[in-house]
C-alpha cells in the first residue's frame, strides 16, 4: 500500500519501493498515468481509479492520483483479481473509501465489496447474500447506512416463446440491498421477474449450454425521488424501480420505451434511433434530467464515438429528449465499461471505460483535463472527488 502526502516530494524510486505491498505476489508498480490535456484545478478533488491490465508489467487496485498524474495513494490488489468502482462515500456519517474487489467483471463476477476509513484501515466488508457472490459493477452506500450491490447469477429457461431452447442457461442481474453490519437482504429484484427476454439486443449463444447474458446489469443509483435507477447494458435500457415493491415505473430506451425519443437541435440520434445504446451509469441530475454514459458499441457501433449524453424527460408528453452529448475527445469508441460524473461545480469528469483515458470538461463542453493510461490498462469507472 502506498501513501503519498502531496507536500512530499519523493524520487521515483522510493516511490516504487513503497509501493510493494508485502503480500504482493508480484513486486509490480501501479501503471503510470500521462497527463495530455493539463488545466483542470483541483477543486473539485482528486481523481480516483482502479486500473487494470497490463498484468505483466502494472499492479491492479485503487489508486488515488493528482492532477498532474503523480500518486497520492495505492493499493495492490493480489495478483489474480482486479478492483473496481473505487470512490469516496459515506458511511455513518464519516467519509469512507470503497471498492470491489474479485475476479471475472464483465461475465459471472465474484468478489467482495470493502469500505476503508479515512486513516486507510479497513472497517467493513460486503457479500451477497442468498448464496450469491457480488458483482464489481457497482457499490453504493445508502443515505441510511445500507449497500446497493449487483450480482450476476445463472439458472435455466425456456425460450421457446423466443425461437430458443427450452433449456438455455441465462444469467440474471440481480439488485440487492444488503445491511452491512450484519449481511441480511433487505431487498432484491431479479431481472426475470420484471423483464421478458424479447427486450435483449444480446443474440443467443450457439448452445444451450452457453450462458446467454441477456440482461447485463451494469449500475443502480437513486432517483431524485428516492425510487432506484436501474441499468441494462444488453437490453439498451434504464429502468426506474420503486425502491419498495420493486415494480418498473418506467423504461428509458430500448425496444419497449416508455417515452417516445426525440433529439433536440443540433443532437444526434444513432443509427436505430436511440438516445444511447450498450450504455452505462444513468445519473439523475436533476428532476428528469439524467446523464447516461453511451457506450454506442459493442464492438459493432451504431455511432463512430462513445459520449456522455444529457436526455431529459417530460412526463405529460412522455418523450425523452436528447439535449446534451459530450463527445470522446478523440472520437474513439469504448466497446465496454465507463461513466459520466457530474462534480459539484458543475464539470462533467468522464471514465472512458475499455479505452485509456479519463477527461474532464466544463459545462459549456470544453475540455479541461485529459489523461491515458499505457496501451493494454483501463479503469472501469472514473471519479473526481474531495478525499482528505
Amino acid at each position: 500500500m502506498l501513501r503519498i502526502g502531496k507536500t512530499v516530494a519523493l524520487t521515483a524510486a522510493v516511490l516504487l519501493a513503497a509501493s510493494l505491498a508485502p503480500a504482493t505476489a508480484a513486486a509490480l508498480p501501479p501503471p503510470p498515468i500521462t497527463v495530455v490535456t493539463p488545466g483542470a484545478d483541483n477543486r473539485n478533488g482528486d481523481i480516483f481509479i482502479a486500473p487494470v491490465g497490463g498484468t505483466d508489467k502494472y499492479a491492479n487496485g485503487p489508486q488515488i492520483i493528482d492532477n498532474k498524474g503523480r500518486t497520492i495513494w495505492f493499493h495492490a490488489v493480489p495478483s489474480g483479481q482486479e478492483a473496481t468502482d473505487f470512490r469516496t462515500q459515506t458511511y455513518r456519517g464519516q467519509p469512507v473509501l470503497t471498492w470491489w474487489q474479485g475476479t471475472g467483471l464483465g461475465g459471472l463476477a465474484s468478489g467482495v465489496d470493502y469500505i476503508y476509513d479515512r486513516h486507510y484501515k479497513q472497517i467493513a466488508t460486503v457479500r451477497a447474500g442468498n448464496g450469491y457472490t457480488a458483482d464489481g459493477h457497482e457499490f453504493l452506500i445508502t443515505p441510511w447506512n445500507t449497500a446497493l450491490i449487483l450480482i450476476y447469477a445463472t439458472t435455466t429457461a425456456d425460450l421457446t416463446s423466443i425461437g430458443g431452447p427450452a433449456n438455455q442457461t441465462v444469467i440474471n442481474g440481480i439488485v440487492q440491498e444488503i445491511d452491512i453490519p450484519t449481511g441480511r437482504v433487505l431487498f432484491q429484484w431479479n431481472s426475470q421477474d420484471h423483464v421478458p427476454w424479447s427486450d435483449s439486443e444480446q443474440p443467443l449463444p450457439a448452445s444451450p449450454a452457453t450462458p446467454w447474458d441477456w440482461f447485463h446489469v451494469n449500475a443502480v443509483h437513486f432517483d431524485t425521488d428516492g425510487n432506484l435507477l436501474v441499468d441494462a447494458r444488453d437490453t439498451w435500457t434504464t429502468y426506474k424501480v420503486n425502491r419498495h415493491s420493486g415494480q418498473i415505473i418506467w423504461r428509458l430506451g430500448g425496444k419497449r420505451s416508455s417515452f417516445t425519443i426525440k433529439a433536440a437541435p443540433g443532437q444526434v440520434l444513432d443509427s436505430a434511433g436511440q438516445i444511447f445504446a450498450w450504455q452505462h451509469d444513468p445519473e439523475a441530475v436533476g428532476p428528469g434530467e439524467y446523464t447516461v454514459f453511451d457506450n454506442e458499441s459493442t464492438g459493432a457501433s451504431l455511432l463512430p464515438h462513445s459520449r456522455v449524453v444529457t436526455v431529459r424527460l417530460n412526463p405529460l408528453t412522455r418523450t425523452a429528449s436528447l439535449v446534451k452529448s459530450v463527445d470522446q475527445p478523440d472520437g474513439l469508441v469504448a466497446p465496454s465499461q465507463g461513466n459520466g460524473q457530474t462534480t459539484r461545480n458543475g464539470d462533467l469528469f468522464v471514465g472512458w471505460g475499455a479505452l485509456p483515458y479519463v477527461s474532464e470538461f466544463s459545462r459549456s463542453g470544453r475540455l479541461l483535463f485529459n489523461a491515458r493510461f499505457p496501451d493494454g490498462v483501463n479503469t472501469y469507472r472514473a471519479y473526481r472527488l474531495p478525499w482528505h
